[in-house]
């Protein structure tokens, strides 16, 4: 009889992953991260099938957890822009917070293994932010453009703002700020 799934076990081995996809890339051998989690090579295959079972395991893992920060104490009875700068401060907070995470995700966000089934569960995470965004955008200059692209745009000021913080963190919540206005401009 096979012993069962320990929820421990699997989340060490995510956490290694992080910490080894953070130093390595995706090239990162399985056998180290197992090493890295303090479990036996075979024992990582108990939990993840494959190597690309275990990205995107790890990516889901991140986008929900990064939507979970962004959402925590949302103010939803509140104006739609208080909304959108909790959203947005929470957001970069975790990011700049989490800094291999970031990373980490920044690489499976680019990678072709990361199944359509995953980049869906992960866009589930985020919708109710998404719903933020359309309704941001329902009377601003971006109400033409199609959500991919107003979300792209974004995702680029937002990537740029958490940089300019993670190097500048005295003033990180100012340039936090700043960048959001010019975001909410952009879109309202």
């Amino acid at each position: 009889m096979a012993r069962p799934k320990s929820d421990d076990r699997r989340k060490a081995i995510l956490v290694a992953a992080i910490r080894v996809i953070a130093v390595q890339g995706l090239s990162a051998p399985t056998a180290l991260i197992a090493k890295e989690a303090g479990v036996a090579s075979g024992s990582l295959y108990t939990y993840f099938d494959t190597k690309t079972e275990l990205l995107n395991a790890l990516y889901v893992e991140l986008k929900t957890e990064a939507a979970a920060f962004a959402l925590a104490g949302l103010p939803v009875n509140r104006a739609l822009r208080e909304q959108m700068r909790h959203a947005w401060s929470h957001w970069l907070r975790w990011s700049v917070s989490e800094p291999e995470k970031r990373r980490v995700l920044a690489i499976l966000g680019v990678s072709d293994d990361i199944t359509p089934q995953s980049r869906k569960a992960a866009d589930h995470a985020f919708s109710p932010l998404a719903k933020l965004l359309e309704q941001s955008c329902a009377d601003g200059p971006m109400r033409k453009a199609p959500i991919a692209l107003v979300a792209t745009l974004v995702m680029g000021v937002a990537e740029a703002t958490m940089g300019l913080m993670a190097r500048d963190p005295v003033n990180a919540d100012a340039h936090s700020k700043t960048a959001f206005d010019a975001v909410w401009r952009m879109i309202a």
